[in-house]
C-alpha cells in the first residue's frame, strides 16, 4: 500500500504529540490489526513485536491498553492471552472487562428465544455451505464465510438475512470481513471506546482497526486522538498503515517516544 512521505511524517509527528499526553490509552482491534487474518480464527495470536510493545506500555505509569473486538469476551481473552489488567471491549461494545470484571448482558426471554430460532436457521445454512461456520456470541450470532467461494458466500449471507426476517423482531445486522452478524442488542466499538476513556480518564487515545465495524470507533475519537486504518477501504481514520506488521512497528515507536 502506497503512503507518501508527508503522510508518514504526519503520523510520526502525531505519535510524538500523543506520547506526551498525561494519561494515554491505546485501544486496538484484534483480527487484522495486531494479528494477521487466518483461515481458522481460533489460531489467531498477537504478533510478537506488538506483544512486546504492549507489555512495555502496560508497565508505564498513566498508560493503558485495551483490545476492542467483535469477538465474544471469553474467546477474546483466549486468543489475546490478556492478563487480568488488560482492558477488553468484546462483542462490539456489549461486553466490557475493566480490571477483571465483566458486564452482565442480561438477555430477556424474548431475546433468548429469537436468538435460538435464528441459530437453528443459520445452522441449516452452514450445513449446506461447505467451509462456513456459525459463531455464538453473548447477544448475537455470526456467520463466517472466510475461505468460502464468493458466490456461495453471497448466497449464504442472503439466506441468513431472509432467516432473520422470518424470525422477526429487531436484529442489528453488521457485515464485516467474511462475516455477517445479527445482534439483539445495539452497541458499537465507539460506545466501548467512550466507556474506556471515562474509566481511565484518558487525555489522549490511539485506536487502530481494519474492518468496517471499526469505523464507529474512529467516529468516537477526539481532535487530539489518533485513528489508524489498517489496510484498504474507505475510512474516517486520519491515518492509514498497510498491515499488522506496520501496527507493531508503530507500537514500538510509541513505546520509545513515551519513555522520553
Amino acid at each position: 500500500m502506497a503512503t507518501t512521505s508527508a503522510d508518514a511524517q504526519a503520523l510520526k509527528d502525531a505519535l510524538a504529540r500523543l506520547a506526551a499526553t498525561p494519561r494515554l490509552l491505546v485501544a486496538l482491534d484484534f483480527d487484522g490489526t495486531v494479528s494477521p487474518l487466518v483461515d481458522n480464527p481460533s489460531d489467531s495470536r498477537v504478533l510478537p513485536e506488538a506483544r512486546a510493545a504492549l507489555t512495555e506500555l502496560e508497565r508505564m505509569p498513566d498508560t493503558w491498553f485495551a483490545f476492542v473486538s467483535g469477538r465474544p469476551l471469553a474467546n477474546l481473552v483466549r486468543v489475546t492471552e490478556a492478563d487480568d489488567e488488560v482492558l477488553l471491549i468484546a462483542s462490539h461494545g456489549v461486553e466490557v472487562r475493566l480490571e477483571g470484571g465483566a458486564v452482565d448482558v442480561g438477555l430477556d426471554d424474548d431475546e433468548q428465544a429469537r436468538l435460538a430460532a435464528l441459530s437453528a436457521r443459520l445452522d441449516a445454512i452452514v450445513a449446506r455451505t461447505p467451509g462456513s461456520k456459525l459463531e455464538h456470541k453473548p447477544v448475537g450470532l455470526g456467520l463466517h464465510t472466510r475461505g468460502v467461494p464468493a458466490e456461495a458466500a453471497a448466497r449464504a449471507d442472503e439466506a441468513a438475512r431472509d432467516a432473520a426476517r422470518e424470525v422477526g423482531g429487531t436484529f442489528l445486522e453488521r457485515a464485516g470481513k467474511d462475516i455477517l452478524e445479527f445482534s439483539v442488542r445495539d452497541a458499537t466499538k465507539g460506545d466501548g471506546l467512550q466507556r474506556l476513556r471515562r474509566h481511565v480518564d484518558a487525555t489522549g487515545m490511539l485506536f487502530a482497526g481494519d474492518d468496517v465495524t471499526d469505523e464507529d470507533g474512529f467516529a468516537a475519537l477526539g481532535h487530539d486522538d489518533i485513528g489508524i486504518k489498517v489496510g484498504q477501504g474507505e475510512t474516517r481514520a486520519r491515518f492509514r498503515v498497510a498491515d499488522p506488521d506496520a501496527v507493531a512497528g508503530l507500537l514500538s515507536q510509541l513505546v520509545s517516544l513515551r519513555r522520553r
